[in-house]
């Protein structure tokens, strides 16, 4: 059962979002920035990111100079000229913000406050707004079992009500199953380099294949993983017996099943870990957040 969320909603509105309690997060929006680099400097030490301000895209390949950066170097036309040369990028008037979003089953669920498809849509609108504030262009991504649509970064007001509305009337027409996996390499494919990226996932079946490719897409863009998780994910009750239902469906928990609940727990102690892990290896930045925060005041 719900209780009631630290944010006052209608009883509907803590299960499933609207289009217009997505919209009326604009003006909230204004007061956020998408500025993660106290963020991520804070939890990986020494990284910087090779992509400055605005988002950069390949113009040309031009001969190595002195001074130039060899990590730039293009080695596909050194090797094919016999001379070094080195990739030259442009600057981007607006850096493409990307958003993806989970919505798979295990989301719609939530002990306290809200459903966590609820908050990772609110936070997404949010980010929307604030990209489009800020004059970036947004773009995004919409995931579940069945189905995965990407809507690539556009200007303008347009461009967010379309990406709000997608999160506001999801569809799940598809017939093969799309995991984590699947998932992250569309990602690595739709996201140009220089992007800002942000996942918002709870991160279920995060295996070693969905990590090689978010170390990827690490490699070319700004990455921001929101963890989005319930309050009895973290620690189950240690006493009385507690039923959950979904559709049809009614597990029993019984407390005095001490090894139950120790695997239960086991499992998102491990998550977390795995996903810490890899913020350390690639200074992506991790922001977990519970349904029972406030998304505005978690995003300032």
């Amino acid at each position: 059962m719900l209780t009631q969320p630290s944010h006052p909603l209608a009883p509907n509105e803590r299960i499933a979002v609207t289009l217009k309690s997505l919209i009326d997060l604009a003006k909230p929006a204004a007061s956020l920035s998408l500025n993660h680099k106290k963020l991520r400097a804070a939890q990986s030490g020494a990284y910087t990111s090779r992509f400055k301000g605005r988002g950069m895209e390949f113009d040309e390949a031009r001969l190595y100079q002195a001074g130039d950066d060899v990590r730039s170097i293009d080695w596909r036309v050194t090797a094919r000229t016999g001379k070094p040369h080195t990739k030259v990028f442009r600057e981007e008037r607006e850096r493409p913000v990307f958003i993806s979003v989970d919505h798979r089953e295990a989301m719609h669920f939530a002990t306290r406050g809200v459903f966590k498809s609820v908050l990772a849509a609110q936070i997404a609108a949010l980010l929307a707004w604030t990209a489009h504030h800020h004059g970036d262009r947004i773009g995004g991504q919409l995931f579940s079992e069945l189905d995965c649509l990407e809507l690539k970064p556009r200007n303008g007001k347009q461009a967010v009500l379309r990406f709000l509305n997608a999160l506001a009337k999801p569809v799940n027409e598809g017939i093969e199953p799309f995991t984590l996996e699947h998932v992250l390499a569309r990602l690595v494919h739709h996201a140009h380099p220089g992007s800002l990226v942000y996942l918002i996932s709870d991160f279920r079946s995060f295996n070693d294949k969905a990590q090689n490719h978010l170390i990827k897409l690490s490699r070319h863009c700004d990455v921001v993983l929101v963890f989005i998780y319930d309050p009895l994910e973290c620690a189950l009750p240690n006493k009385g017996r507690f039923r959950f239902a979904h559709n049809e469906q009614e597990v029993v928990i019984d407390s005095s099943e001490t090894q139950r609940l120790h695997n239960y727990q086991q499992r998102f102690l491990n998550r977390q870990d795995t996903l810490q892990t890899i913020v350390k290896k690639t200074g992506i930045a991790l922001m977990p957040c519970s349904t029972v925060d406030n998304p505005l005041i978690f995003l300032q």
